[in-house]
């Protein structure tokens, strides 16, 4: 039996599964080549929200806590 390289994640999948995030992969290279200004656009706004995410759970925490 083989031992997973990380904890908790499965190394093995279906064919089905690997089908998607090949075409996931596929689809996000092929939008960064024909459109790097929007890909570039959207990985900023996408960043941008995950700053404000992380921003508010901050603030919550030290409503919480004080």
């Amino acid at each position: 039996m083989a031992k997973n390289v990380i904890p908790g994640m499965k190394t093995g999948g279906g064919i089905l599964s690997k089908l998607i995030g090949t075409a996931i992969v596929l689809a996000l290279l092929v939008f960064v080549v024909k459109y790097p200004n929007e890909a570039a656009n959207a990985a900023t706004a996408l960043f941008d929200g995950l700053g404000a995410l992380v921003d508010g759970l901050a603030g919550v925490i030290r409503a919480l806590v004080g």
